[in-house]
């Protein structure tokens, strides 16, 4: 069945479309996440809270726990590395969208997505380096993190921070995650947070707000923060 558009929506996301690809939005203080590699246990309670909240049907995961292991004994390691969207700075998403259901906020550059105006042409999914837009074969959408913006506007964390168990997720203005001036528990003293892990996409092709803190196998050679 045919899902009714409201053509008032419609055109406000045409005409955030056209401003936005004009000029780049410059957010007031761009949101992100900071995730620990090593403490994180792989319990995935925040994949369980983004489906609660987001309630998505099997499949999709729009914040995803990736086990990495490696090594040969005695010297074996596994670590985990959590990503969702990056709510990037330049998102790829973005620009492919037809219909401009995705546009990215002024005040907190949170990439949000308003899957009532989705058609369902998937080209967002193959633009984003980072898996983030998921595919719902349901719905038959494109569903993706928005950084729970209804918790933001109510002064309140992501569903996935709050759920994290070891207290390994967070979330704040990236400048101060990527200074590591953050006061946060993902943050451990002497830890330096950095922007890429090993297998993960260049962040120079969308300057993605997201750091790190990584394990040693990880870690990138010359990656800073």
């Amino acid at each position: 069945m045919t899902r009714p558009l409201d053509k008032e929506a419609v055109k406000a996301a045409l005409r955030r479309k056209i401003a936005q690809s004009a000029e780049p939005v410059k957010p007031v203080s761009q949101l992100g996440f900071i995730h620990h590699n090593v403490d994180c246990i792989g319990c995935r309670s925040c994949e369980i809270a983004c489906k609660d909240k987001n309630g998505l049907p099997a499949g999709p995961r729009l914040r995803r726990v990736m086990g990495i292991e490696g090594g040969r004994y005695p010297e074996v390691y596994a670590y985990k590395v959590n990503m969702s969207c990056n709510h990037c700075a330049e998102p790829a998403c973005l620009p492919t969208c037809p219909t401009g259901a995705i546009w990215k906020r002024e005040k907190d550059g949170i990439v949000d997505i308003d899957s009532s105006l989705c058609i369902g042409c998937r080209r967002c999914e193959a633009a984003c380096p980072y898996g983030a837009p998921q595919w719902d074969p349901l719905a038959k959408i494109i569903k993706k993190c928005n950084f729970c913006v209804d918790e933001i506007e109510a002064g309140r964390k992501p569903y996935c921070v709050m759920a994290c168990l070891m207290r390994v997720l967070d979330m704040g203005p990236i400048a101060e995650l990527r200074a590591g001036t953050l006061k946060t528990p993902a943050l451990g003293p002497g830890d330096q947070p950095v922007r890429q892990v090993i297998n993960m996409a260049n962040p120079e092709l969308t300057n993605p707000s997201i750091v790190f803190v990584p394990h040693a196998k990880g870690r990138v050679p010359g990656e800073g923060s």
